[in-house]
């Protein structure tokens, strides 16, 4: 049998960096396990347990020399993960054996593990979303002031500008930064709990010695690198935690996906397209077709993400008193691959805004095809202080604009409304067309544009530039 006859999951196979995959892969997940046992060996015995440095130098030995096959013989036979792979690290151990999970429950090397992937992980997705962050505010500033067509209910509204628009994409990601950022510092490790949390077997190993209990999950703590642990735990740590790291991945999800749908509008529009290639295809049939398929990925992977959340709730709420393991398989599905589908997400988002495309010409057809009826406000206005009757003059634009309209709608006409206008006498005392400047009904969007990226931005770029400097090894792999 050969690979191709096997289901690939396309988050590893097409879409997440091999950065995320390895993360998650069983060679890091393993070795990490072996690295708690070493912690644990080690504090033991700077506390007193009969814990020899021979054995410790022996467990350092082979952190990572790990049997897959050996441990998937001993899983079988055992049915039981944790010590198959005490076992598979025993036979490499033969001194250290017999120490090996001294008084730890499975979960002190899983739980432990989990957490240490999901902080890696976090800080993964951090890097990622201020690269994109910091790509919106350059194409923000460079398009600070391109008047273009705003819209509220999906119909066109008072202009706004391109920049002030990549502002709100990108004001969504920096409010997500900050969550993650707090679930990044506030994260715990499990410690050292024992199998309902009581940390029972530990108490025994330390002959009732309450203090040396509680400097032992400190040590352990620091040896693999928290401040603290969960203050109290069942025999797993607290589900909720799983379920607020997988909120934060979804909300990252959300905005991608209002950025991408905002996108795949403007492309529709001929306004704005994602970077296309110069053999890129868009369709098998239809050769001049340019689809938005990052963009249309972005929303595809974006909506399994925001689908987690669920899922980490049902989990949280039927953990039955101090656990049950069906959180078990669950979990070895929906936290990896909700890492790695956003991190997919977000190289895809640093793709598309590296790349943008804008066409200032058809953006400016396109408001001017709406500008008559926004100006309509200040045309009036201006007719009114030259001597006009305001309600007299307000009804006259009514009727002109219901008149324009019906002549766009019912005979697919052009809007010819301020061609009326022009004609009416009763604003022969206006300059119609100085009325049309688009800049003139923009308002403050260049300024919030500046504003945004000096108050918002600026710290981002300042507190992370370190890995601004670095540049991203993001690379979009179909």
């Amino acid at each position: 049998m050969t690979d191709t006859l096997f289901y690939d999951n396309p988050l590893i196979a097409r879409y997440a960096s091999e950065e995320m995959s390895r993360l998650w892969g069983p060679q890091r997940k393993f070795s990490t396990w072996r690295r708690l046992w070493l912690a644990l060996a080690e504090a033991e015995a700077e506390l007193g347990l009969p814990v020899t440095d021979s054995q410790i130098a022996e467990l350092k030995a082979h952190l990572d020399d790990i049997n897959f096959a050996v441990a998937a013989d001993y899983e079988k036979k055992l049915r039981h993960d944790v010590m198959a792979h005490v076992h598979t690290y025993g036979d490499l151990c033969p001194t250290a054996r017999g120490i090996i999970h001294l008084g730890a429950t499975s979960c002190y090397v899983t739980d432990n593990t989990d957490v240490i992937l999901l902080r890696e992980a976090m800080q993964l997705i951090r890097r990622r979303l201020v690269t994109v962050i910091d790509r919106l505010a350059k194409f923000a500033a460079h398009y600070r002031d391109l008047p273009c067509l705003a819209f509220t209910h999906l119909q066109p509204a008072q202009p706004t500008t391109v920049g002030k628009r990549a502002c709100l994409w990108a004001y969504d990601l920096v409010l997500d930064l900050a969550e993650l950022e707090h679930r990044i510092d506030t994260i715990r490790c499990r410690g050292i709990k024992g199998t309902t949390g009581t940390q029972a077997s530990f108490l025994q190993l330390f002959n009732g010695d309450h203090a040396k209990v509680r400097t032992l999950e400190k040590l352990i703590c620091q040896k693999i690198g928290f401040d603290e642990a969960f203050a109290v735990t069942g025999q797993t740590y607290p589900r909720k935690l799983d379920a607020q790291i997988v909120d934060v991945l979804s909300s990252i999800a959300q905005s991608a996906h209002k950025f991408a749908t905002d996108l795949r509008i403007l492309a529709h529009r001929k306004e704005m397209e994602e970077p296309f290639e110069k053999h890129q295809i868009g369709s098998s049939a239809m050769a001049y077709k340019r689809n938005p398929m990052r963009s249309e990925r972005i929303c595809s992977l974006a909506r399994f993400v925001m689908s987690m959340p669920a899922n980490c709730a049902a989990t949280l709420a039927t953990q039955w008193f101090e656990r049950t393991l069906d959180d078990s398989a669950n979990r070895r599905l929906v936290l990896p691959q909700s890492f790695l589908a956003l991190d997919a997400i977000l190289i895809l988002c640093q793709n598309v805004t590296e790349g943008m495309v804008v066409y200032p010409k058809v953006i400016e057809r396109n408001l001017r095809a709406e500008l008559p009826f926004m100006a309509t406000e200040n045309i009036m206005m201006a007719a009114a202080r030259a001597g006009g009757d305001r309600q007299a003059l307000h009804e006259r634009i009514r009727q002109h604009s219901q008149a324009a309209a019906a002549v766009v709608k019912d005979e697919g006409g052009d809007n010819d409304l301020i061609e009326r206008l022009q004609n009416d006498p009763a604003f022969a005392s206006v300059d119609v067309n100085a009325e049309l400047e688009p800049h003139l009904y923009v308002g403050r969007a260049p300024e919030q544009v500046d504003e945004f990226i000096a108050e918002q931005v600026e710290p981002i770029r300042k507190k992370y530039a370190e890995i601004l400097t670095a540049g991203s090894d993001a690379d979009l792999r179909v």
